[in-house]
C-alpha cells in the first residue's frame, strides 16, 4: 500500500496534466471571471470594426488618466499615454522606473480587425426586384457562414466635400439589417454537391439593401434610388461617395451567454478582441515597475500590411521615440525587450477530432495558450520562441499563479497560421505567442471560456509585474 502511495506522489511530483480552470478556482475567483466578462462582452457590442475598437480603446484609456502622445512629447516615469495610428490601431502605454537601456520594453501586441465582408468601391446594383451592394470579403473565412443571418453596416465614408461620416444601422433594435442570400434546399442539389469553397462564391456574397421603388414612372432603377435617396438624407452621401468609403457588413447580432451555467461567450470578433480587450485592461489596471506597452493593431488578418499593420514601421518609430524621449539607446532598449503577441489559437473539438492531435491541442477552460510556433506544417512562417525565454514566462507565470496551457494549431499537416509574432521578433525582441482558444474561429459567431478570458488578463498583469 504504501509503495502504491509512493508511486501515486511521484507521479504527482513528475507528470505534467492541464488543469481546468473553473475546477480549481476560488469561489471569489469564479466571480470575477465572470465579472470581468461582463465589460468584455460589452467592449465586443461596441467595438465590430478596428475604428470602432480604437475608439472604445481611446474613450477607456482616457477614463484611467492616459492622455495622448504625439511623436516629440516629453516622457517621465509614470507617464500614462495613448497613441493614435490613423484612427484604426492604438498604442497604451506606462513609463516604468526601471531602466529602459537595461530593462527594455514589456510588449503584448494583438490585433483589432476580424474576418468580415467588405462593400466594394462601385457596388450599388439593382436587379429582379431587390438592390444590393457588391462585397469583397476581408481574411479568411468560410463564405457560406455568411448567408442568411442579419448583417449590420459599419463604416465610414468621406463625402466628396472631404466631410467624414460614420455609419452604424443594424445594432439598434430599431434599426433594420442586411442580409446575404442563400439558396433553398429544394433547388440546391448542385450547389450541396460541390467543395465547401463553391458553395457560395465571393461574387455571390452581394448584400441586400432595399426592394422599394421609388414613386416616380419616369427613372429607371427605382430601388437603387429609393436607397440612394435614404442614404443621401442619412449622411449626405451619393452614389460617387462610396469611391472614397470604408464600410463592411458585420453580424448584427451582441454578445451572448452560451450555456445554462454561463460559462461560454458567444459573440463575433473574438479572434482577436479577446486578447486584445485583457491587453488594454491590464496595461489601463496595473502600475509597473517596467515600461509596458499594449499594441492594438489592424491587418492582422490580411498579414499585417499597410500603414496600419504591424509590419507599418509608424510602431518601430514610436518605440524609438519613447527610447529617445527617456535618454536611452534604442538599439539597447530593443535587444533588452519582451513580447507576448498575443492571439487566439483553435480550441480542441471533439466534433471534429480528426484535425487535432489532443495532447498538444489548447483544451477549453484550461487557461491562455501558448504557441511556442505557429506557421504551417513544417513551422513555416513562425517565430518559433526559443527555449531560454518560454522558461522565462513559465516562472513568471508560476510566481503569479496563472493558469495556463500550451498549444498548436491542429495536426502538423492539417493547415496551420500566423500572428504578428514573426513580425515583432524581427526587431530582436524574444517573442512568444499567448492567446485565448476559440471554438469555430473565423465564423460569424465564435466562441470562448470566461476561465481562458480571464486568465489571459492575469498573464498579462503577471507579464508586466
Amino acid at each position: 500500500m504504501s509503495e502504491k502511495n509512493n508511486a501515486q506522489k511521484l507521479q504527482e511530483k513528475l507528470s505534467y496534466k492541464k488543469k481546468n480552470y473553473f475546477e480549481i478556482a476560488s469561489e471569489a475567483e469564479r466571480k470575477a471571471m465572470y465579472s470581468y466578462a461582463k465589460g468584455y462582452m460589452a467592449y465586443l457590442d461596441a467595438a465590430k470594426t478596428e475604428r470602432e475598437a480604437c475608439a472604445v480603446s481611446v474613450e477607456m484609456a482616457k477614463l484611467k488618466g492616459f492622455t495622448e502622445y504625439r511623436f516629440g512629447d516629453a516622457l517621465k516615469p509614470g507617464d500614462k499615454k495613448y497613441f493614435v495610428n490613423r484612427g484604426k490601431s492604438v498604442v497604451v502605454f506606462r513609463v516604468g522606473t526601471k531602466n529602459l537601456e537595461e530593462d527594455g520594453i514589456r510588449l503584448i501586441a494583438s490585433h483589432i480587425d476580424a474576418p468580415r465582408i467588405d462593400i466594394k468601391q462601385n457596388p450599388l446594383y439593382e436587379d429582379s426586384g431587390m438592390a444590393f451592394l457588391k462585397t469583397h470579403y476581408y481574411g479568411g473565412i468560410k463564405k457560406y457562414q455568411w448567408t442568411a443571418i442579419p448583417l449590420a453596416l459599419h463604416g465610414v465614408v468621406v463625402l466628396k466635400d472631404g466631410t467624414k461620416v460614420e455609419l452604424n444601422i443594424g445594432e439598434a433594435a430599431t434599426d433594420p439589417v442586411f442580409y446575404i442570400n442563400d439558396l433553398l434546399p429544394h433547388l440546391g442539389g448542385d450547389q450541396m454537391g460541390g467543395k465547401a469553397t463553391k458553395i457560395v462564391e465571393g461574387e455571390q456574397l452581394n448584400v441586400v439593401v432595399g426592394a422599394l421603388p421609388y414613386a416616380d414612372e419616369e427613372v429607371k432603377d427605382k430601388i437603387k434610388l429609393t436607397v440612394l435617396a435614404m442614404l443621401n438624407e442619412k449622411c449626405g452621401m451619393c452614389e460617387e461617395d462610396f469611391l472614397s468609403a470604408e464600410l463592411s457588413v458585420v453580424p448584427a447580432y451582441p454578445a451572448r451567454d452560451i450555456g445554462l451555467d454561463r460559462a461560454l461567450i458567444g459573440a463575433y470578433g473574438h479572434d482577436d478582441r479577446v486578447c486584445a480587450y485583457p491587453a488594454l485592461t491590464a496595461v489601463l489596471d496595473q502600475e509597473s515597475p517596467h515600461t509596458v506597452l499594449a499594441m492594438l493593431v489592424d491587418k492582422e488578418e490580411i498579414g499585417s500590411e499597410g500603414t496600419t499593420g504591424i509590419q507599418c514601421k509608424v510602431y518601430e518609430d514610436l518605440m524609438e521615440e519613447i527610447s529617445i524621449a527617456l535618454g536611452a539607446n534604442f538599439r539597447k532598449v530593443r535587444a533588452n525587450s519582451k513580447c507576448l503577441s498575443s492571439d487566439v489559437t483553435a480550441a480542441y473539438d471533439p466534433n471534429f477530432a480528426g484535425v487535432y492531435e489532443k495532447m498538444n491541442s489548447a483544451m477549453l477552460s484550461c487557461g491562455t495558450a501558448m504557441c511556442k510556433f505557429t506557421g504551417a506544417r513544417g513551422k513555416s512562417g513562425s517565430n518559433d520562441a526559443n527555449a531560454e525565454f518560454v522558461g522565462e514566462v513559465r516562472k513568471m507565470f508560476a510566481e503569479e499563479g496563472v493558469v495556463w496551457q500550451t498549444a498548436e494549431l491542429g495536426k502538423v499537416d492539417a493547415g496551420g497560421g500566423g500572428t504578428v509574432a514573426k513580425f515583432v521578433a524581427q526587431l530582436n525582441i524574444d517573442t512568444v505567442d499567448l492567446g485565448v482558444p476559440v471554438i469555430s474561429m473565423h465564423a460569424p459567431w465564435e466562441v470562448i471560456s470566461k476561465a481562458d478570458l480571464y486568465s489571459n488578463y492575469k498573464a498579462f498583469l503577471a507579464f508586466m509585474k
